[in-house]
């Protein structure tokens, strides 16, 4: 990785097809989030991140990553081999690492 994890930010490193990613909760990331699952609020959100479709664990998972600035793989996230187990892994790191 090239930069280091920076906890006191909220960012949390995940391995990701073999690779340690960083990921981070942050303000914009979360607004992407809530848009993309159509909710509005800390609320609405936990209610709806209780039933999540694929669909909505690569969208959650790209915009963590580009909160912790991996913009290149957030962008290819659908083409790589990254398991449910792992995506999930990493959506409740970078949740977890916020608090």
């Amino acid at each position: 990785m090239e930069d280091a994890v920076n906890g006191i930010r909220g960012e949390a490193a995940v391995i990701l097809a073999g690779e340690t990613r960083k990921v981070c909760l942050t303000l914009g990331a979360l607004a992407e989030i809530e848009t993309a699952l159509g909710t509005v609020g800390v609320e609405g959100l936990a209610a709806r991140m209780r039933n999540l479709c694929a669909n909505d664990l690569m969208v959650v998972l790209a915009a963590l990553l580009r909160g912790g600035g991996e913009d290149g793989l957030a962008q290819t996230l659908a083409r790589s081999q990254i398991g449910v187990d792992e995506a999930a892994a990493a959506i409740v790191a970078g949740f977890e690492a916020s608090v």
